[in-house]
């Protein structure tokens, strides 16, 4: 065999998912399993759902989300959110996310949630927090012993239309040794720029806590630049239409305008959501997913899920659009999924470790895979006795 035939092609879908896998940008109350809503909506009492069917419910949720019509998605958290009002719901929600995670061969993930939406049924912030705490330990647990490992870290979201940004920020911070790893602000970037939140940024910074920003989804360059320069974000939120100020000359030559380049001399983390991105119109199909440039152009690019309910998609769905869009390889999954455990909010002594323990063991183990099969294929026979 030559060296030419080593390198490996384009990985199976059963690669993928037995890929290990690192997310940072997932949403718990855009994740959840159809029957765990209908399941929860007849222990609460709730009646809103537009199906008490599963299947039926899940295909609601994903045309929901494909409509183009913002008050149809929006519609289908009202319902998510709804059903999560209590302790045990918060606790089976997380668990399953954990499980769910981890059976996708998910090894570390950060999900995001906005306590203060959780309220409505008599539950206080800090057991808000506590409760999805204990379900995201419990479904690390169960998924062990499924023989599955995951860390899964919290972030506390704010959301950006309110005023409580200060009080999630100081919540985040005093539970950041009890689970959660970081803080965001969501909701609609038009008319709420992230500058209205720079006391919970300011404490954040004087805390020497981690904290990202959705921005760049919809709103595009302004809201970029305001979330680094003004608000010190450690990472982007999608940050997609950093694709605004990069210019694709005829000739094929980039050139990157002076906020793409500090964003990429610095190393500043992209949350790439590409399902979400088209079902939100920020990019027209996989193949034209700005994520492709990015890639090529050596952004800090990381694969992401958004909202693995709505948009019908996991880990592994979004490597298997961005395989068959790019031909990426087991080499390309590798260097997002790097990416991403560098980017990280736990200390950095273990994210080395999961980078050297865990993810480059993991894709060597996939490609050797290869490599023995390629062997066995060109073998001679064994000569027969006799």
């Amino acid at each position: 065999m030559t060296s030419q035939t080593v390198p490996p092609g384009i990985p199976s879908s059963d690669q993928i998912r037995r890929a290990p896998k690192v997310l940072l940008h997932d949403h718990l109350d855009g994740g959840l399993r159809p029957a765990t809503v209908v399941d929860l909506a007849r222990e609460s009492g709730y009646t809103q759902l537009p199906d008490t069917d599963p299947d039926k419910l899940g295909l609601w949720f994903r045309e929901a989300a494909d409509s183009g019509s913002l008050e149809r998605y929006l519609e289908t958290f009202s319902h998510t959110v709804g059903v999560m009002q209590t302790r045990q719901a918060l606790v089976r929600v997380a668990r399953e996310c954990a499980q769910d995670l981890a059976a996708d061969g998910v090894v570390y993930a950060e999900v995001r949630y906005a306590p203060e939406q959780h309220l409505e049924g008599g539950l206080s912030l800090q057991e808000v927090v506590e409760a999805v705490d204990e379900g995201f330990r419990e479904g690390e647990r169960l998924a062990l012993a499924e023989g599955h490992r995951i860390r899964i870290g919290a972030l506390l979201t704010a959301m950006r239309h309110a005023a409580r940004a200060l009080e999630i920020a100081e919540l985040a911070n005093a539970y950041r040794d009890e689970g959660v790893v970081g803080f965001d602000i969501a909701g609609a970037e038009a008319g709420y720029p992230p500058t209205r939140h720079l006391d919970a940024f300011e404490y954040l910074k004087r805390e020497n806590n981690h904290f990202t920003i959705h921005a760049g989804e919809a709103f595009g360059l302004p809201s970029i630049w305001q979330a680094l320069q003004w608000c010190g974000a450690d990472r982007l939120g999608h940050g997609v239409r950093i694709i605004d100020d990069i210019r694709v000359r005829e000739d094929g030559t980039v050139e990157l305008g002076r906020l793409a380049s500090y964003v990429r001399d610095k190393r500043i983390p992209l949350e790439l959501c590409p399902s979400s991105n088209l079902q939100t119109g920020a990019a027209p199909s996989y193949e034209e997913h700005p994520i492709g440039l990015l890639r090529r152009l050596h952004f800090r690019a990381t694969v992401n899920t958004d909202n693995r309910l709505m948009s019908h998609t996991s880990m592994s769905r979004e490597f298997e659009h961005l395989v068959e869009a790019f031909g990426y390889t087991l080499d390309d999954m590798q260097w997002f999924t790097v990416n991403g455990m560098k980017s990280a909010f736990i200390p950095f002594d273990e994210r080395l470790a999961m980078i050297n323990d865990v993810i480059k063991p993991g894709y060597a183990a996939l490609k050797s895979e290869w490599l023995f099969r390629q062997t066995a294929s060109t073998s001679p026979s064994a000569p027969s006795e006799g």
